[in-house]
């Protein structure tokens, strides 16, 4: 199965990039995953919680404060007004 390559920035700098077997995020309309071969979306997101499992084996789970999603060609990029990495659980590869 081909990866999802995923970037998570906030308005200050790239806070993780890489490949992911899936990512699952809030928009303001409900919860979404997202998956290697998706189709193409744009969404606003919700204040909530970013969760990536990365092809490198690890799971990550970020805390955001909105933002949006786009997803196009297997590439997915998380755009957050806020990024919290001390509250959530997980590792997060910088």
């Amino acid at each position: 199965m081909a990866d999802l390559h995923v970037e998570l920035v906030s308005a200050e700098r790239q806070v993780w990039a890489g490949g992911a077997s899936r990512l699952s995020v809030r928009t303001v309309e409900g919860e979404i995953g997202v998956l290697p071969g998706h189709e193409p979306i744009l969404a606003v997101l919700a204040d909530g919680e970013v969760r990536i499992e990365a092809t490198a084996g690890e799971s990550m789970r970020v805390r955001i404060g909105g933002g949006f999603l786009s997803v196009d060609h297997d590439r997915a990029v998380v755009v957050a007004e806020d990024v919290d990495l001390e509250g959530a659980a997980g590792s997060a590869s910088r």
